[in-house]
C-alpha cells in the first residue's frame, strides 16, 4: 500500500445554494458539470482534472480568486460574459483599478489584463489575458 499521492488531486469550493450553482456553471458558462452521489457538483475541466462544488448553510465568499479562465482576448471574453448576464466586477483601486468594462489592463509590473466576476454564491472568477 502506498502513502500520499497527486494522481487524483482536485479543488473544491463552497457555494450556499447548490442548484443555482449548478445553472451559473452548466447553463450560464457552459462547463461540464454533473451532481455525483453525495449531491455535490462535479465540473470536469477540458485539459483534465475537476473541481468539487459542494452547498454549505454557512457559507461565506471566498477573499480570493477560486478559478481562474486563461483567454486570448478579455476585452472580448468580458463582452461574452456580459451578453450572457454574467456582471464583471468594477474596482475603482487608483493603483489597481478598472475600466467601465471592468478590465484591470495589465503591463510591465502589473500582470496581464484580467476582469473578474462572482458566481451566484459571491465566490470571485476571472478571466486573464494568456501570456
Amino acid at each position: 500500500m502506498t502513502g500520499f499521492q497527486t494522481t487524483h488531486a482536485f479543488s473544491g469550493f463552497s457555494v450556499d445554494d447548490i442548484d443555482a450553482a449548478r445553472t451559473f456553471y452548466g447553463e450560464i458558462l457552459g462547463m461540464d458539470v454533473s451532481t455525483n452521489p453525495m449531491g455535490f457538483l462535479d465540473i470536469r475541466l477540458p485539459e483534465g482534472g475537476s473541481v468539487l462544488v459542494y452547498a454549505k448553510p454557512n457559507h461565506t465568499p471566498a477573499s480570493f480568486t477560486i478559478l481562474n479562465f486563461p483567454v486570448e482576448d478579455v476585452e472580448a471574453a468580458v463582452d461574452d460574459l456580459n451578453a450572457r448576464g454574467v456582471v464583471t466586477k468594477i474596482y475603482t483601486d487608483p493603483d489597481f483599478g478598472t475600466d467601465e468594462k471592468g478590465i484591470a489592463h495589465g503591463g510591465p509590473g502589473r500582470g496581464p489584463d484580467i476582469a473578474w466576476f462572482t458566481d451566484p454564491a459571491g465566490n470571485v472568477l476571472s478571466v486573464l489575458a494568456t501570456v
